[in-house]
């Protein structure tokens, strides 16, 4: 019975001095060890199933890097002013206030009310 080749996964291994075997070039019938001259039949590299899997971190997104970076979490209370603005769900007269520039630099910014007696929220764009 003839040696073969030493398979593990998708690589072979000569037999005789345990060296990794090149891949068949086209059209060579046999691949020659380069340590020990062991011949290896081309034939030996036919149907082997390569199965490859990524972990869900090795390439990440830029959307999921910039996530990561700005998960901070701050006082929700930190920044609120309370002003006299009705709230269109309840009525009531009070609403906390809170300006943020969500637009581009060159836009106005974005008023942010939350009413102080039901919760809701709603915004105004200067």
């Amino acid at each position: 019975m003839p040696r073969l080749a030493h398979k593990i996964g998708t690589l072979l291994f000569c037999p005789d001095c345990g060296t990794l075997l090149n891949l068949p070039k086209d059209g060579e019938p046999i691949v020659t060890c380069e340590q020990c001259h062991y011949e290896e039949p081309a034939s030996s590299y036919e149907n082997i199933e390569t199965i490859t899997r990524s972990h869900p971190e090795a390439f990440p997104s830029a959307l999921r890097q910039k996530r990561k970076t700005q998960t901070k979490e701050h006082d929700a209370d930190a920044d609120l002013v309370k002003v006299n603005e009705q709230c269109p769900e309840c009525g009531f007269p009070e609403a906390y206030y809170k300006e943020r520039q969500m637009r581009g630099a060159d836009e106005g910014s974005t008023i942010l009310y939350t009413c102080v007696d039901c919760a809701h929220g709603w915004r105004v764009n200067n």
